[in-house]
Parts: structure tokens; sequence; C-alpha cells
């Protein structure tokens, strides 16, 4: 346990406080059982949250980080998979906090469970350990060449995100600040020296702060801004260096606790728009999908191996006896002579209209660049004549903005079996909080609108 002021922002003296009481409440409850129990962690107050995490790490209970917010749907999910014997957090659903229960899942002593969504909406979670989690903070800090690393956090520490901020810092002897983004995004930042700090951003964030006169000054005085938790548009990658700000887009996920990627901000600030190179604690290969593994600047699916990598999925695919040994993404990239990685999209999200291959990725980007909208999200509808259709969904810069507008600032865009064939206009896009659209959501919403504006003919 951390004994020096480490937290900036909250008092270091309630958080070791916090984190005594619950490690003894876990210890009786133990002596008391005689088994370790599960924990659903929904704390809302985030050193509650940290405190109760290193507690139940130290007792070996496996525990579920949950988002105090979910509504009673996702909690449904939740306890669909999830049998706990101690929940931490305001639950109203459930009284008294202690919930006795048996369940046939096997559950290392040791686990964390962190969850992930994607572009579902499925809850499902990804099992780690201290032990991957500090695999990745090593990486981390031989990449960058650092002994402690400070981070400011506003994203949520349930996420994967927002929790490896902390451990980079706990574990390094570094320092960490935890700030709430609208906070941030309203100007009412607190005293402290930017130049010693990451800070992590997903790139709906980044965008919101480019937008406001008083915060790309301060962004620009951090370490590194690291960018991940979704594609980055190459405008705001421009707007990002017009402001000199130190950014370094990541790639990973939560089965590989955050980055495996990086690319450092000096490379950044050069012009290099790729997602940098692979980190020492990990591997990247690129595959044909009949497993065929293909060379340099050769357009694949990447097959990561690394020492953060997730045991498995709780309830599916977690087997104490085989730790998974790769894992087989779902994203299409290559790599360089140098070694950079660079993504073009998700192989599940492709597009086939017409015997042709479109990648959302490059539609989102060239209706971006065209200034008329303010989000956008592209998917393929299901058609009888071409396969699936281009469908735009996007929310408007101005209320005024035509579609006949977007096709036509399009045309020396894109090729025209790459342009949408319908557009939905929206006044928001389903997007979680690390910015990740819900593409379930997103066609729902445009076969709504389209079969209303069917039904209206």
């Amino acid at each position: 346990m951390r004994t020096d002021d480490w937290l900036i922002g909250y008092n270091s003296f309630e958080f070791n406080k916090i984190y005594q009481q619950r490690l003894q409440d876990l210890t009786e409850f133990i002596n008391a059982q005689g088994v370790r129990p599960k924990i659903i962690l929904a704390e809302p107050e985030p050193i509650a949250f940290l405190a109760t995490f290193l507690a139940a790490v130290v007792a070996k209970c496996p525990v579920f980080l949950c988002n105090p917010n979910w509504v009673k749907a996702e909690w449904k999910q939740v306890f669909k998979i999830v049998h706990p014997d101690v929940i931490f957090g305001n639950l109203e659903e459930f009284n008294p906090s202690y919930i006795q229960t048996n369940s046939v899942i096997p559950t290392p002593a040791n686990s964390i469970m962190i969850p992930t969504g994607g572009s579902s909406g499925n809850l499902r979670f990804v099992i780690h350990t201290w032990e991957t989690l500090t695999a990745s903070v090593q990486g981390f800090q031989q990449y960058f060449n650092l002994k402690k690393v400070n981070s400011f956090c506003t994203l949520p520490l349930y996420h994967v995100s927002g929790l490896m901020q902390f451990m980079r810092s706990f574990t390094t002897g570094g320092r960490l600040a935890i700030f709430p983004f609208k906070a941030v995004e309203t100007g009412e930042l607190i005293e402290f020296n930017p130049s010693e700090f990451f800070i992590s951003l997903v790139p709906t964030q980044l965008q919101r702060l480019l937008n406001r006169s008083q915060t790309p000054g301060w962004l620009s005085q951090f370490k590194t801004v690291l960018l991940g938790g979704a594609p980055a548009w190459l405008e705001l990658l421009q707007q990002a260096r017009l402001h000199q700000i130190r950014l370094a887009p990541t790639y990973g996920m939560t089965e590989t606790a955050a980055q495996i990627a990086t690319l450092k901000p000096d490379e950044f600030l050069a012009g290099n728009n790729s997602y940098g190179q692979v980190l020492p604690h990990a591997k990247i290969k690129i595959y044909t999908e009949n497993n065929q593994e293909l060379g340099i600047n050769q357009l694949g699916i990447i097959s990561i191996e690394a020492d953060s990598l997730t045991l498995g999925y709780y309830g599916q695919t977690y087997n104490p006896k085989c730790r998974m040994q790769t894992l087989k993404s779902d994203d299409l990239g290559y790599l360089d002579e140098q070694g950079y990685l660079t993504i073009v999209g998700r192989n599940s999200y492709k597009i086939l209209t017409g015997g042709e291959n479109v990648y959302p990725v490059e539609v989102e980007g060239a209706i971006r660049s065209t200034g008329l909208v303010a989000d956008v999200g592209v998917i393929g509808l299901c058609d009888s004549h071409w396969g699936q259709v281009i469908t735009a969904v996007y929310v408007p810069t101005f209320p005024d903005v035509s579609i006949s507008s977007l096709q036509t600032a399009l045309q020396d865009k894109l090729s025209k079996f790459k342009q949408p064939k319908y557009w939905v206009a929206v006044e928001s896009l389903p997007r979680n909080v690390q910015g990740k659209l819900n593409l379930k959501q997103l066609e729902e919403l445009a076969e709504k609108f389209l079969n209303r504006a069917t039904d209206s003919r």
C-alpha cells in the first residue's frame, strides 16, 4: 500500500482508510464462509471504487467491475451470468448488500472481470488478473522509457481505459488525477503541471475539447495525449497537429488490457497517421481469413499475442487449465517496413455492395471532411438487389444541411459505389462513453426512419 500523497483532487489518506475497511470486511467474510466471495463492484465514487478494487485483489477475490449507472436492462444481463456473493455499490434493487448464491461457472480466485459491450451493446466480462494488467503497465513503461507514470483520468474506472490509468500510476509510484470530463470541457480545471502527465481521451472527447477556445492550449501542455477507444478521423488528427497537441493514437482493447500499439507524439507531430509500433509486451501478425500469414504492407486480419492477453470470457471460453495464447481480432490492417501499424476498419463491419467491399471508416472520414456533419455512422442495410446498401446516419452541423449538398460534397472524395444511398438525419448517435457506436441501435434508427419514409409515400 502506498503512503505518499499520490492522488490529486482526492485524499490519499481516505483511500487507505476505505481500503483497510474493505479488506477487513472481505477477510471476515472469507473466515466465516470458508470461500472467497464473488464481488460486484459498482461504487459510484472513484476513491471508494479503487480502494475496494485493490482490497478485492489483495484478498484474492474474483471481482466484476460494473458501471454504477447501468439501467435495469443492463443489470439483468449482468445477473444472468454473474451470481455475486457481495455487492459494493448503491443498487436499490438489492438489499441487503450480501447475497448468498451458488454458481457452477468456474471463477478463478484472483480474477478481475472487466466489462465490454463492443458495438453490439451486449455485455460480457473479459477475464484478467493482476499479472496481465501489470504486464500491460510494464510494456507501457518500456515503450515510453519511464519509471513513474502520472495520469490525468477522465474516463470511467470500470472500463479498461480508466482502470489502466490507475494501474500505471499506482504501481509505478506515479500520481493520479481523477476529474470528470464535463468539468474539463467547461474549463473547471485543477492546479497541476500537465507537462508531467499522460491524459487519455476518445476521439469524440478530443473533438469537443478542440471546439472550445480555452482547452486546446491546455491540452497542448500535456506530456502525451493518448487517443483510443474508437477510430479517429483524419481531420481530427490534422486539427490536433495545428494546435501542437502531443497526440499518441493507440490500438488496443479490453482483451489486451488496453494498448498494444502506440504512435509516439513526436512522430505524430511529424505527420505520421498510423497507430505506431507494437509495445514490447505484445506481438502482432497479419493473416488472411484462411489463416495464412501475410507479409509487409499486406492487408489482413490482425492476430495478437501479448503477456497482457485475457484468459477468456467469463462463462464462455474460460478454461483454467488452458489460457488463451493468441487473439484473432476483427480488425483489418497491415504493418509497414518499420513495424508501424495501420488499421482500415473492422472485418465484420465491411459492407459488400454490388460485389464491392466498402469500409465504413473510410466513408465516415470522407463525410466528416465535408464539414457538413457533426457526427456520422455508416452501416450496410440488407438489400435484395445490391446485397447491402450504404447508409449514413448523421448529425447535421446546421439544421438546413440538405442531402443534395452532402452528395455534391462527396463527389470528389469517394468513388460512386462507396457513396451512401440512404441518408438519415438524427439529433445524436448512440455512442457509449468510449465513443463506440452501438451498431444495433444505429441499424434500428435507420430502418425505423426508412420504413416511415416508405409508409408516407
